[in-house]
């Protein structure tokens, strides 16, 4: 007999409680190009933002919106990030 070692987290994670996962990732992960304005506008009604958007420049996410902030404007904020630090 085998025990199931599968982890189940204790509570709903970020990503779980996340607006965003309630909408579908074609908002947040549109053709280059296209605009990323819809994605944004649910950024800013979602709780969970911070903690997503930590994640994605923890993890250097290049591509969609996370956190209400788009791939360029992620990058923007690292490089005044690095600038100060």
């Amino acid at each position: 007999m085998h025990a199931n070692t599968t982890l189940t987290p204790a509570g709903p994670t970020w990503r779980d409680q996340a607006l965003c996962a309630q909408t579908g990732g074609d908002f947040f992960f549109p053709e280059p190009g296209s605009s990323v304005r819809e994605a944004k506008m649910i950024c800013r009604m979602c709780e969970i933002r911070p903690a997503c958007l930590e994640y994605a420049l923890t993890h250097d996410e290049r591509f969609g919106v996370w956190g209400g902030l788009s791939e360029k404007e992620r990058h923007q904020l690292r490089r005044s990030s690095c600038d100060r630090g």
